[in-house]
């Protein structure tokens, strides 16, 4: 009787899948107008820019195309970031085009530019609504009455933050050009432009998860990663003026920069929410944990992130000694009060295997793009110092991170690791991802030294 109802059943659900409509026909009109924007967009930019363009642009340029119609056919809310930062994008680029007129003096004298459209002012809007997005998050957290509302209001705050980060790099990017012939590059040069690609990146990627999971409460823990990422854009953007566009040096003049940098910090961003996650998913097992010394492992992981602007070199530290302290003052009382109030907390995160799913998803995303990009880093290699690999201490603690993450993804699928122990190695996974990124700069020399702060 049950092999005949599973049967039944099978039948039944057969002739559902049947019955429903393709891939293309599941597209609207405003899929398809959107498609076509896309497209006519493409087919402008080769049109105006085909004498400028190698035969490798001119292949990410078509690849781009169809690649950014798949991606908001599958997350439609893509669709209008795309079309509100194309829009104001070229409206600043209007803006800007009048000859004779330097980038500092147009930027001052027309009153979009000055106030919201120019590079760094958008930037700086980007960082200010992030922070604020943060705050409105954690509000949910502790509000009794009105939780959703507040983590709608930090939702869409941080959807036009992203708006704002692309708008400003886009600006950014034509501001390059403007300030002299041949120097024009993707602003993805220096920390304080990779930051921002950071920023914006994690957050969309956040919010997509958001969507995907159908809840915000994960919003407040991914958030203070991002606002403790715009506390070292600040101090970069001060101390070292990373703002300011200079001429590319020869290491970085190259198109392979274009490629493996953003493909670098999709990992990035995807380990860092991983990670944060991990610290949600402790929080909320731990919360009926009484002991603080069985909580040690999570003092111990915090206070090591927390305690890393410390780690800079001496003459970097003193350029924001004040600043730095004010940092670390705040991030310590963060992750005491979390770790206080863990029992309230935990009562509004999702379940445990909720967040235990993402942190799978994530880490799986970020290894695919941090595979890419290392394959990508040793072809620029290659072209540029003559071999693929050399052991430069960039190179090898790339290999560490790689073979950490790796381990996670092993241990996940072949054993079944889930839980406590993933959780506290995807933590593990951001310190080492962070010292690949910002440590080696700091401490070791190599070929990669022109990174250091």
């Amino acid at each position: 009787m049950n092999t005949r109802t599973e049967t039944i059943d099978l039948k039944k659900s057969d002739g559902l899948a049947a019955r429903q409509p393709g891939y293309f026909a599941r597209r609207n009109l405003w899929d398809w107008a959107f498609a076509a924007l896309v497209v006519a967009g493409g087919a402008y930019a080769y049109w105006l820019f085909n004498p400028y363009l190698d035969r490798y642009e001119i292949a990410i340029l078509f690849g781009s195309v169809p690649s950014l119609i798949a991606l908001a056919w599958f997350w439609r809310p893509l669709r209008l970031l795309t079309v509100v930062v194309a829009v104001l994008s070229l409206l600043a680029i209007r803006l800007y085009q009048v000859d004779g007129v330097g980038v500092a003096e147009r930027g001052e004298e027309v009153f979009l530019l000055k106030f919201l459209l120019s590079s760094q002012t958008a930037i700086l809007w980007m960082s200010l609504l992030l922070v604020i997005s943060t705050f409105f998050y954690w509000l949910g957290v502790f509000s009794r009455q009105n939780a959703d509302h507040f983590e709608y209001i930090g939702s869409k705050l941080a959807w036009a933050a992203v708006a704002l980060g692309l708008i400003g790099s886009f600006v950014r990017w034509y501001e390059t050009y403007l300030m002299g012939p041949g120097l024009g590059y993707m602003p993805v040069s220096n920390l304080y432009e990779v930051f921002i690609m950071f920023a914006w990146m994690t957050t969309l990627y956040y919010l997509y998860y958001e969507d995907r999971y159908q809840t915000r409460r994960m919003g407040a823990f991914v958030m203070l990663i991002i606002a403790a990422s715009i506390g070292f854009l600040v101090w970069y953007m001060v101390t070292r003026e990373g703002h300011l566009i200079k001429p590319l040096i020869p290491a970085l003049d190259s198109w392979w920069m274009k490629v493996h940098v953003p493909t670098n910090f999709v990992s990035y961003g995807t380990f860092a929410i991983a990670a944060m996650v991990g610290f949600a998913y402790l929080i909320k097992e731990s919360a009926t944990q009484t002991s603080w010394w069985k909580l040690t492992p999570l003092w111990l992981i915090g206070s090591i992130l927390v305690f890393e602007p410390f780690l800079f070199r001496r003459e970097a530290v003193e350029a924001g000694v004040y600043y730095w302290i004010l940092y670390f003052g705040v991030s310590v009382l963060i992750v005491g009060g979390i770790l206080s109030l863990r029992h309230r907390i935990a009562a509004r995160l999702p379940a445990l295997e909720v967040m235990d799913d993402l942190m799978y998803r994530a880490i799986a995303v970020g290894f695919v793009f941090f595979t890419i990009a290392t394959i990508l880093g040793a072809l620029w290699a290659a072209e540029a110092w003559g071999g693929y690999w050399s052991w430069d201490p960039k190179e090898t603690w790339s290999l560490i991170t790689w073979l950490v993450y790796a381990g996670w993804l092993h241990m996940r699928l072949i054993k079944g690791m889930r839980g406590t122990v993933a959780a506290y190695w995807a933590l593990v996974g951001l310190a080492v991802t962070t010292f690949t990124f910002l440590g080696v700069n700091i401490f070791l020399s190599g070929l990669h030294s022109y990174g250091a702060l």
